[in-house]
């Protein structure tokens, strides 16, 4: 398991985003105070708070490819 904070600006960045976890078969789970989300689930990532970094949880192996397409989104 491997934890990233990302940042999603705008609903183009939350729907490229969804795009590129829906090719991957592991599990990655978004956490935002309290809240859990699937990462796959476009429903769910708008029900978070977007205006500050959420929490990404990515549950695998060989997730280097993965990590490699969202660096954009990847924050400090």
């Amino acid at each position: 398991m491997a934890t990233y904070n990302i940042l999603l600006k705008s609903i183009n960045d939350v729907k490229d985003f969804v795009n590129i976890v829906n090719k991957y078969d592991f599990d990655v789970d978004l956490t935002s105070g309290r809240y859990i989300v699937d990462a796959k689930s476009i429903m769910g990532i708008f029900s978070l708070d977007l205006s500050k970094p959420i929490r990404m949880e990515v549950h695998g192996d060989n997730y280097d490819a993965f990590i490699n397409e969202i660096k954009s989104f990847i924050v400090e």
